[in-house]
Order: structure tokens, then C-alpha cells, then sequence
């Protein structure tokens, strides 16, 4: 992982864990995307651009998926920013 500068970071998903949405992510489902760099979507709805709030680079961990993320400058990932910032969302 290189040393750059992110707007957040934490776990993207926890193996073996039931998710909010019901799903369980298995043991290195991911692991094949370690340092990869994908977008960062906003509630998981991919049916607009403008959910598209930046990009995360993912980290495979043995307990599973870190993300390092990285808001963009739309109006909606300028949002999503200050309200990581102010502690609305985490």
C-alpha cells in the first residue's frame, strides 16, 4: 500500500459475517482484488452516475476486505465527504 493520502478508510467487508443485505461474503471472496481501485458507490445502487462518489483501492486482510477510500469533487461526493467529516456517517 503506498502512502497516499485518503479521505477515510475502514473495512469495506468482514468474512463470514451476515450482512445488513443478508449475504455472507466467504473467506477470500475478494482476494483476487487486492490493490485494486474500484468505484465507490453510494448504497450500493450502481443504476446512476451520480451515485459514483469516488473510488476505494481494497486491501485483502485475512479477516477481510479493508478499503482506502477517496471522495470525488461531484456535488454528491462532496456530500458524502462532509458527512463522513462531521461524523453523520461512518
Amino acid at each position: 500500500m503506498t502512502k497516499k493520502k485518503y479521505d477515510f478508510a475502514g473495512w469495506a467487508t468482514k468474512y463470514n459475517i451476515k450482512c445488513a443485505d443478508g449475504r455472507i461474503i466467504k473467506h477470500d471472496a475478494f482476494k483476487h482484488l487486492h490493490n485494486a481501485v474500484v468505484p465507490l458507490v453510494w448504497n450500493h445502487e450502481h443504476n446512476t452516475p451520480e451515485n459514483i462518489i469516488g473510488n476505494a483501492v481494497l486491501e485483502h486482510r485475512e479477516e477481510g476486505v479493508y478499503a482506502y477510500g477517496e471522495f470525488n469533487e461531484t456535488e454528491t461526493g462532496q456530500i458524502a465527504k462532509n458527512l463522513v467529516v462531521h461524523g453523520d456517517i461512518t
